[in-house]
């Protein structure tokens, strides 16, 4: 395939695409006046470049080393180009079974951005009364048993989630307390439910799928009517997902060790004050 050049080029945008190649390319965090001077863009604009591509989680930025990576946005990319051929053909036989087996249905939802999540993938149960949602369909990240999940696997504070909260609608809304203690749950239980708060008239299960850095970009989520799902059965339910979303990590290069969030860090710090070391006296 033969690739014209534009008529006129977007400098900003080839430059942005050139610090997001530089970036793959150098397999380890990078610092601004290396990226700038390499690629030879003015400090200024290129610091300017590196923030505008972290806001769109196409880069990753570490205040403790001041240095860059690549982010998730990039992946979410390559993923809507290589879906028809990727892990969405290899996950959906599974969601089918999952679908079937607990009367569900099961959506494969993408991260589009920080604040919005799309359903890529889907399998409806074969049963005349179902949940249905269609391939393409947008809610808040943050939102529901997904959101509980996402929260818990992505570089944000519990102050830069609070923030996001308030925007959020819900039917029967939790504090928000109650949901960020939901959302330390998710993070150690490797799941999350939600049961009619973000609509009342749903039960909804969840878990996340982890890449290489321990960061989330896409999640599982199962969703029936409420009353359809006792707490044996819930259980039943979260641990296939959970299965199939451990598979889909372990692919993506997962090793078993979850982002250290900035969240992460706080509670760690929070549990290190509230635990006193003590010694032992024999």
């Amino acid at each position: 395939m033969i690739i014209e050049k534009p008529a006129k080029q977007v400098n900003a945008l080839s430059r942005g695409i050139a610090i997001l190649r530089y970036l793959d390319a150098q397999g380890e965090p990078v610092g601004v006046v290396q990226i700038a001077r390499d690629l030879k863009i003015n400090a200024s604009t290129c610091f300017n470049l590196l923030r505008t591509l972290v806001h769109e989680r196409l880069a990753i930025f570490d205040p403790t080393t001041k240095k860059y990576s690549p982010g998730l946005g990039v992946l979410a990319l390559a993923h809507a180009a290589l879906k028809q051929d990727g892990h969405i053909r290899l996950l959906h036989p599974q969601f089918e079974q999952i679908a079937n087996a607990h009367k569900v249905t099961v959506m494969l939802w993408q991260l589009t951005s920080p604040d919005r999540a799309m359903v890529i993938d889907l399998a409806e149960a074969s049963t005349p009364l179902r949940v249905q949602f269609t391939v393409g369909q947008r809610l808040p990240s943050l939102i529901g048993a997904l959101g509980r999940c996402f929260a818990g696997h992505l570089n944000l504070s519990k102050a830069e989630v609070k923030v996001m909260f308030k925007e959020l609608r819900w039917q029967n809304a939790p504090t928000f307390e109650q949901y960020w203690s939901d959302v330390e749950n998710a993070r150690r239980d490797g799941y999350a439910v939600d049961i009619g708060q973000y609509n009342r008239n749903f039960t909804t299960v969840a878990a996340p799928i982890l890449t290489g850095s321990g960061e989330a970009s896409m999640a599982v989520s199962a969703i029936t009517f409420s009353g359809d799902l006792d707490r044996p059965r819930m259980l039943r339910l979260a641990a296939d997902i959970k299965r199939v979303t451990g598979e889909a990590s372990n692919a993506l290069g997962y090793s078993g060790t979850p982002a250290v969030t900035k969240a992460a860090q706080a509670s760690r710090g929070k549990a290190a004050v509230r635990k006193p070391r003590t010694t032992n006296a024999s």
